[in-house]
């Protein structure tokens, strides 16, 4: 059977809707997105690597970006220095026991990150408050810091925890995961864009 706009019943038409606008919203994002990987790009120049953190779901998307960037799914891109705060649970569960949840990201940035670096959380609904004290730690002792939140970014957005903040403009946890996906890995291709292109991140350079 084939589903065309007039056969379809509303329930199948509603479900991809509901994705319509918050991609768009990703796509009037692309000046920020392009900002976003113009900085990264240049803090891998210089040396830096990427830290990368969220629960739950969101844990298992900053293991996809470190490892992306690590090992390219894409023959001949560069590897790139990344890793996952949320990859080793011996780490992150005795950090929780001691210090508490709030505490697990931070903690780590504490011991594993140096101001060159880059901080990249994630959250669904911008409140998870280890992500919020990860980035705050991470801001304040220099490194540049990425936020990929849901909704209207949460207290992350309100606190002004990240340099840079891409939001996925929905309420459903779903639709916030795959504009994520989308958002990282659009940030991933740019980022090798930026870095494969001499000049291209000279000071002063304006990114469209």
């Amino acid at each position: 059977m084939t589903l065309d706009a007039e056969t379809a019943p509303p329930a199948v038409s509603a479900i991809f809707e509901q994705r319509t606008a918050p991609l768009l919203a990703l796509a009037d994002q692309a000046r920020d997105l392009a900002a976003a990987a113009h900085a990264v790009a240049a803090r891998f120049r210089s040396g830096g690597k990427l830290i990368v953190f969220g629960n739950g779901g969101a844990s298992t998307d900053a293991q996809h970006i470190a490892v992306e960037f690590v090992h390219p799914v894409i023959v001949g891109k560069r590897a790139l220095p990344a890793v996952s705060l949320t990859s080793d649970i011996a780490t992150v569960t005795g950090i929780a026991e001691r210090h508490g949840l709030a505490e697990v990201f931070a903690h780590q940035l504490n011991l594993l990150a140096d101001p060159g670096d880059i901080a990249l959380g994630i959250s669904p609904d911008g409140d998870c408050a280890n992500v919020l004290r990860g980035l705050i730690h991470a801001r304040g002792h220099g490194l540049l810091t990425l936020a990929l939140l849901g909704g209207d970014g949460g207290a992350v957005a309100a606190r002004g925890a990240a340099e840079h903040v891409l939001l996925a403009r929905s309420s459903d946890p779903r639709v916030i995961k795959e504009v994520h996906v989308t958002a990282y890995h659009i940030l991933w291709e740019l980022v090798h864009l930026f870095l494969e292109h001499p000049g291209a991140l000279n000071p002063g350079r304006v990114t469209r």
